[in-house]
């Protein structure tokens, strides 16, 4: 009786499953409504009591192999036939319809026989959920998988080519990929994954080595672009990381492959387009497309190189050339500063041209202005002439500023000019070298009264502020403040002088004061210098006013001279040197080389060659040239009443100035190392270098740069890091 009530039951539980099974199958097909509450609640009820019963009457296994035949007929009777009627996007919709039916079904098969689940699990079977997806795979997955991926990749092309697509589909038929492996993407990589990438590069290849042929340079970005937008639209219909592979594919095939030909190419290409300033969207959409490309990043980096910097070697070569002409040497150095303006007025140029084209293509985003940074840095850093970049800009900027410089300019062009050259400086590896020839200029125009406009030197040293810092502007914001001081001293002398009428020396007389420090090591000649006794009057006049130590500067300021010629008198400005020269011709019209040395009690022979020629050059003979002997040429003629002589060459004073530029690098860097380590205390070598070259506005040799840490260990400003001896500490 026990064993005829046990079959009785263990037959009525598989009719139960069996039953339950196909009306889930029902319900799936929508042949018949889903289970109400209360009564799916009497299922479960049911099916965890025939599960408890059935494991302690020992038949559970039966019922494992039951559930077992009912999906696989599920399965093979159902699901089979409905997938081998379709094809193409019906195929994936079948697919994934059938796929989430069937483990709905299993879910709640699994639910219903909870108990009994486990206990097989227990027992070391396959739990519901293993059994169901691996007759799946088995069943159906292995049977339609290339299919599937066939569907898949024919609409993507079709989205491709511009027709809409159910990118639902696509994108629940690839987590039908994922789902079957319970969330692992191995099958999905290597099932479907891969031949959508390899498909993309061929359906790429394809259309690249058409357009190659077909189109020009900006046509075929245009197609490329335009391809790309429908390669981001695809990107989301996939998962994981596919579509970020997938554009990195395509960018590829398109652009760095097929983009590095057209980039080369002679007649539509890169250099072609820059050439004839086809920039704007075009330019926009290089850098959009390459960006995202290193390779093509790099190679477009070299062909942007290889197209400015011809444009400026064309600049330099003019410039060398003007510096070799074989005309008289006053006339050559003339047509030489012309040069070098013009040379620096092109690179200006240049620099707004390209720099347009960088902001119309990517809003200065950081790989553009890699690329313009690093090309400029090279071109502004160019010896023109034995010249520097830094020593050109100065003397760019000095002849905007200085009165009768720029006569054709008007003053808002030598604004939006000054601006434009004083951002040139950030490309300039020797600020220093610049702040020296600059302040030198500047000292010129100030004491010799020829700085244009007052606004436009206080505008440039604001720009240089901002561009490179308050401590590149300090000496020369000091001489404007000295500057101002002896404006104040002049009108104090000049009330002395009309306080005390018998001392004024009979002749117009202005000194201006400055202190030592700020402004540039002029050259200075002995204290035995001989010179008119008039100018020796005005001496001794303002030195009894001014009680102080003073040192005067006859290389500098100017003197007013009347010259009386044949034709006519013409005053001279000249410099207090070359006025005390001519005035030596009023006792005797030739003088020897030795004579005027001797008289002027100059001791270098190189001084009295420059002062000399000064004033016998062909553009200001003043004094006729025999050999060795000079002679007043009272012949001279000049359309002017009043001219101005240029001073002597050799004030200069080039070597000097990069070599005070020079020397002061070690103060600056002993500076900076001190400032960095008075704010960090403790520092790795490394970081430390990185930090001081940041501050300083010239690159430092490294070989500097340790001799200078060794001089503040030395003077125990600093001691290394016992731990670590590349470590060094601030000592308060």
């Amino acid at each position: 009786m026990a064993s005829s009530s046990s079959g009785t039951e263990k037959k009525e539980m598989m009719i139960f499953m069996h039953g339950l099974y196909r009306k889930l199958m029902s319900i799936s097909r929508g042949l018949k409504e889903p289970f109400e509450n209360k009564e799916f609640q009497m299922i479960l009820r049911m099916g965890q009591q025939m599960s408890k019963q059935a494991v302690e009457k020992g038949y559970h296994q039966d019922l494992h192999s039951k559930f077992v035949e009912c999906i696989q007929n599920d399965i093979i009777n159902q699901i089979l036939p409905s997938l081998l009627k379709k094809d193409n996007a019906d195929l994936l919709m079948e697919l994934v319809k059938s796929w989430r039916y069937y483990k709905r079904r299993v879910q709640i098969m699994r639910d219903v026989f909870l108990y009994l689940d486990i206990h097989c699990v227990i027992e070391h079977y396959d739990s519901f959920d293993d059994i169901a997806t691996e007759l799946f795979l088995n069943l159906i997955y292995q049977q339609f998988v290339g299919q599937v991926r066939e569907a898949v990749i024919s609409m993507i092309n079709l989205e491709r080519n511009g027709q809409d697509i159910n990118g639902g589909l696509v994108n629940s038929v690839l987590h039908f990929f994922v789902d079957i492996r319970d969330g692992k993407l191995d099958y999905y990589e290597k099932d479907i994954e891969k031949d959508i990438l390899k498909d993309s590069v061929s359906y790429y290849t394809r259309k690249a080595s058409k357009w190659i042929l077909e189109d020009s340079y900006s046509e075929y970005l245009l197609k490329a672009e335009e391809f790309l937008k429908r390669e981001a639209k695809i990107a989301p219909y996939l998962i994981s990381d596919t579509g970020t592979k997938l554009l990195g594919e395509v960018g590829k095939e398109l652009l760095s492959i097929y983009g590095i030909q057209l980039l080369k190419h002679g007649n539509n290409g890169f250099n072609a387009l820059l050439s004839d300033c086809k920039v704007g969207a075009t330019l926009a959409r290089i850098y959009k497309m390459l960006s995202t490309i290193p390779q093509l990043s790099k190679k477009f980096q070299q062909i942007f190189n290889q197209h400015v910097i011809p444009e400026v070697m064309d600049l330099i070569k003019q410039a060398e050339s003007a510096s070799k002409t074989c005309a008289p040497q006053d006339e050559r150095r003339e047509v030489l500063v012309k040069e070098e303006q013009d040379f620096v007025y092109n690179v200006i140029g240049i620099h707004d041209k390209y720099l347009s084209y960088v902001n119309e293509c990517s809003m200065n985003d950081e790989f553009f202005q890699k690329i313009f940074k690093g090309s400029f840095e090279s071109l502004c850093n160019i010896h023109v002439a034995g010249k520097s970049g830094a020593e050109l800009l100065a003397k760019f900027c000095d002849n905007l500023l200085k009165e009768g410089g720029s006569a054709k300019l008007s003053e808002r062009s030598i604004e939006e000019t000054l601006e434009k050259a004083v951002n040139l400086l950030v490309y300039i590896d020797e600020k220093d070298v610049f702040e020296e020839f600059y302040r030198n200029k500047l000292a010129w125009r100030f004491l010799s009264g020829k700085s244009a406009d007052d606004e436009q030197e206080s505008s440039i040293l604001t720009k240089l502020k901002q561009n490179c810092g308050s401590w590149f502007t300090f000496k020369m914001e000091q001489m404007v403040m000295d500057l101002i001081a002896a404006k104040e001293t002049k009108v104090g002398f000049e009330v002395h002088l009309a306080e005390h009428p018998n001392q004024k020396p009979g002749i117009d007389f202005n000194v201006t004061l400055l202190k030592t420090g700020f402004w540039p090591s002029f050259k200075s000649f002995d204290l035995k210098l001989k010179l008119p006794a008039e100018m020796v009057q005005c001496i001794q006049v303002f030195e009894k006013f001014d009680k102080r130590k003073l040192q005067w500067k006859f290389s500098l300021g100017t003197c007013h001279v009347n010259g009386y010629f044949d034709t006519k008198a013409i005053e001279l400005v000249a410099t207090p040197l070359q006025a005390a020269t001519l005035l030596l011709f009023n006792a005797s019209d030739r003088l020897s080389f030795l004579e005027v040395k001797s008289q002027l009690n100059i001791s270098e022979d190189d001084d009295v060659n420059r002062l000399l020629e000064s004033i016998s050059c062909p553009t200001y003979q003043i004094l006729n040239k025999d050999q060795d002997v000079f002679e007043f040429n009272s012949k001279f003629s000049a359309k002017e009443r009043m001219i101005k002589i240029p001073p002597p060459p050799e004030y200069e004073m080039k070597a000097a100035l990069i070599e005070a530029a020079y020397n002061d690098r070690r103060y600056a860097i002993d500076a900076a190392i001190i400032r960095i380590m008075k704010s960090r205390k403790l520092l790795e070598y490394q970081k430390l270098v990185a930090e001081c070259v940041e501050q300083l506005k010239f690159e430092p040799g490294k070989d500097l740069l340790k001799k200078r840490l060794e001089s503040l260990i030395d003077r125990e400003y600093l001691q290394r890091d016992n731990g670590d001896p590349n470590s060094f500490k601030y000592l308060p």
